[in-house]
């Protein structure tokens, strides 16, 4: 039970436009109070339920997907919901943090180009600090412990080593790359492709 709560579900504000993922907990937690609503895709068209209907619609259903049971119901998980006073776009400023430079080069090498696990990942400054590199989103990269150890406090370049990517300033929603990163729900793509192409783009 614990595991189906804290499943991702994607909220779009009530301009149709993504803009978070929240965990089913919270999502129900937004529908049970009137804030939210379901979006469910069905034969190409998305619909709307209340809190009310999408319990009915679980009733009626409940044995077609993973649910949430309570003492007396069992209420279908919902994958997308939609929000109904909200209608802005998060800021396009991402925090410069630890967490989001993994998000950004998506917990991956960027010198062996291997994925790991982000406590089997380190910071590297591409210009040592010790060499006057600065701690800014266009010096610093995802490193493993083994090639962060082999590049020390020289230069990709003088290890023989070289960047996967350039470091950039990531210019989206972090969210909205995360979750194309990982096996999001197929009724998302229709929202994150929306996303994907009407972001505004900046000068390299």
């Amino acid at each position: 039970m614990k595991a189906v709560l804290q499943q991702h579900v994607l909220v779009l504000n009530r301009l149709w436009q993504a803009v978070n993922v929240c965990s089913v907990e919270r999502a129900m937690t937004l529908l049970c109070g009137g804030h939210a609503q379901v979006v469910m895709e069905h034969g190409g068209e998305f619909n709307t339920f209340s809190f009310g209907a999408w319990c009915d619609f679980s009733a009626a259903h409940a044995g077609e997907a993973e649910v949430v049971r309570t003492i007396s119901m069992r209420i279908r998980v919902p994958r997308i919901i939609l929000l109904l006073f909200f209608d802005r776009l998060p800021t396009k400023e991402v925090k410069f943090t630890r967490h989001n430079v993994f998000a950004r080069d998506r917990n991956t090498c960027q010198y062996c180009g291997h994925k790991f696990d982000r406590k089997d990942l380190n910071i590297d400054h591409v210009v040592p600090r010790q060499r006057g590199g600065l701690t800014t989103w266009t010096n610093v990269v995802c490193s493993c412990v083994d090639c962060n150890r082999r590049k020390g406090s020289r230069s990709p370049e003088e290890s023989g080593m070289r960047l996967i990517h350039k470091p950039k300033k990531p210019r989206w929603r972090p969210f909205v790359e995360i979750q194309f990163a990982v096996a999001a729900d197929h009724s998302w793509r229709h929202f994150l492709d929306l996303a994907y192409w009407n972001v505004e783009l900046g000068e390299d």
